[in-house]
């Protein structure tokens, strides 16, 4: 298999992104990670450009790499400066990376309006500035800025630029599409000039997703001949992004036969994309290719009886290939494959097809009136076993009042009185809390703890609420989804309730996530107790 370098630029262009902000400290966590799965350059910043980069690097040349280079970013002298004295350039070398990339002009746009530079004058700041790197021992990488935009308005100019970095002792030759406005043929077609022209250096593609493209042009530019890609995990950067390496890597070396990272490693490329994720702050987007939570997600009926008999049916590739898993969800669209299959992910056994029946139609019910269990596996899990008979209930509602006030200084106050009852007893509490929710929780674990004093251990961690009838105004019917984890962090689950009072979904929500914790702690009891027996 031919070895495609990856060049990994999340550090750098993916920090350009709107809402992404990495500390040097988490610079250095994401670059460990990446150099664990195998990228073969980390771009980790522009030196002498912010503090923080600097920080990044010092903590980079104390840290043992076992497989990247870290490279450092810049770009070619200034027209005004000798290249002994260019504070870029020495910034450049003070970063102490064996390898360095380094962007020059390739678009007469730029070299006349933004340089003001004659087209030699910035032939000779490429070569020289290049030279001078190459000369102190480093590896330079060559970005050709605005390749393909400037080979569409002059090829000849566009081409003499790639000659200077090559004269200069460049061993790489990136195409940029820096404006990420070009498409796959085109990328094609220039990219095939260039290969034909410098068979002895290797050539990148270093692609924006400007026009959706990136991915289709990054997979176009190695066909033909590229064989270095640039790129970030998740396709995080500058305006819309660069092209996610995620999905690059997973179709060069799944669809494409190409070598890029072990099995071993592609295998945590779903792991490698939550990561970068977790640290910068960002939501992850389900609907990712190959490592997104929906990638191998199936809703369908039709699509769900299929997958269990054949996964290719409906799976391009084994999920399990890049670190991900499959997924079958419930809804108004399921038919019994989905929940047959669900039920036997939960480890419940329905009984024959009146089971699987009964709750494929109150599951299209509920949803109908707004229930999504899509995020709420453990109401489902809930549901099902309510069908088939078992007691999940623990306790049942009597009243429950909550009360809010707000001060005069703006200080927000909420109580909530619960009566429940709970294994032939009557027990009000109540619970103060900074909402009504916080309280209603409160008060719902005080009336409880007594009898269940596991419950100390279970904490409300995420409350969300979507109004699904806006047209309603205030009277509009409400969903509520609520996230509970236990005090170790161990397990996570979600429930679902839906009113038009939200006081009312809050309660169906809450009560449902104690009431799953209840019977799956009291399983565990009971199948401790009884292998204690047998012992």
């Amino acid at each position: 298999m031919e070895r495609i370098e990856l060049f990994d630029t999340t550090l750098r262009d993916g920090t350009q992104g709107e809402h992404v902000t990495l500390s040097a400290t988490d610079k250095v966590r994401i670059a460990h990670r990446l150099d664990e799965f195998g990228i073969d350059v980390i771009e980790g910043g522009w030196p002498g450009s912010n503090p923080k980069d600097q920080e990044f690097f010092e903590k980079a040349g104390h840290e043992v790499w076992a497989h990247a280079s870290i490279c450092a970013f810049g770009s070619t002298r200034r027209a005004d400066n000798p290249v002994e004295s260019d504070p870029n350039l020495q910034a450049m070398l003070a970063a102490n990376t064996p390898a360095v990339s380094i962007f020059g002009k390739s678009w007469l746009l730029h070299v006349e309006h933004a340089l003001r530079v004659s087209k030699q004058k910035n032939l000779d700041m490429i070569a020289e500035s290049v030279e001078y790197l190459a000369r102190h021992g480093k590896r330079v990488i060559y970005d050709a800025e605005h390749f393909f935009d400037g080979y569409k308005d002059d090829p000849g100019y566009a081409i003499q630029t790639l000659y200077a970095a090559v004269a200069g002792g460049t061993d790489t030759l990136v195409l940029c599409d820096t404006n990420g406005g070009t498409l796959p043929g085109e990328i094609r077609k220039i990219t095939e000039q260039v290969t034909s022209a410098f068979e002895h250096v290797t050539v990148g593609i270093h692609a924006h997703n400007d026009s959706g493209c990136a991915i289709a042009n990054t997979l176009a530019a190695v066909e033909s001949g590229a064989r270095h890609i640039q790129g970030t995990i998740n396709g995080i950067g500058e305006r819309t992004g660069n092209v996610d390496l995620c999905a690059a890597i997973a179709c060069l070396q799944l669809k494409m036969g190409f070598s890029c990272v072990s099995a071993g490693q592609l295998a945590q490329l779903a792991d490698l994309s939550h990561f970068v994720d977790e640290v910068a702050n960002l939501a992850p987007i389900d609907r990712m290719p190959f490592v997104g939570r929906s990638a191998f997600a199936h809703k369908g009926g039709i699509h769900v009886s299929a997958v269990m008999k054949e996964p290719r049916a409906y799976e391009h590739i084994d999920p399990g290939v890049v670190g991900n898993k499959r997924r079958v969800l419930v809804s108004d669209l399921s038919g019994q494959s989905n929940v047959r299959y669900k039920a036997k992910e939960l480890g419940i056994d329905l009984n024959g097809r009146n089971e699987a029946r009964r709750a494929v139609q109150r599951i299209k019910k509920l949803e109908h009136l707004g229930y999504e269990f899509q995020g709420a596996e453990a109401s489902f899990e809930l549901l099902l076993r309510t069908i088939r008979g078992e007691d999940t209930e623990m306790f049942t509602l009597d009243r429950l009042r909550v009360h809010s006030e707000q001060g005069e200084s703006g200080l927000e106050w909420s109580e909530a009185t619960v009566a429940v009852f709970v294994q032939g007893h009557r027990e009000l509490a109540v619970g103060e809390g900074v909402g009504p929710v916080d309280a209603l929780s409160k008060a719902l674990q005080a009336a409880l703890c007594h009898f269940y004093p596991r419950l100390e251990a279970v904490r409300l961690v995420d409350y969300k609420v979507r109004v699904l009838t806006p047209e309603d105004a205030t009277a509009a019917t409400v969903r509520v989804l609520i996230e509970h984890r236990d005090s170790g962090g161990d397990r996570i689950w979600h429930t679902v309730g839906v009113s038009k009072n939200i006081i009312e979904a809050s309660w169906q929500a809450l009560s449902d996530g104690i009431r799953y914790y209840l019977f799956h702690t009291q399983t565990l009891n009971k199948e401790v107790a009884e292998a204690a027996r047998a012992d």
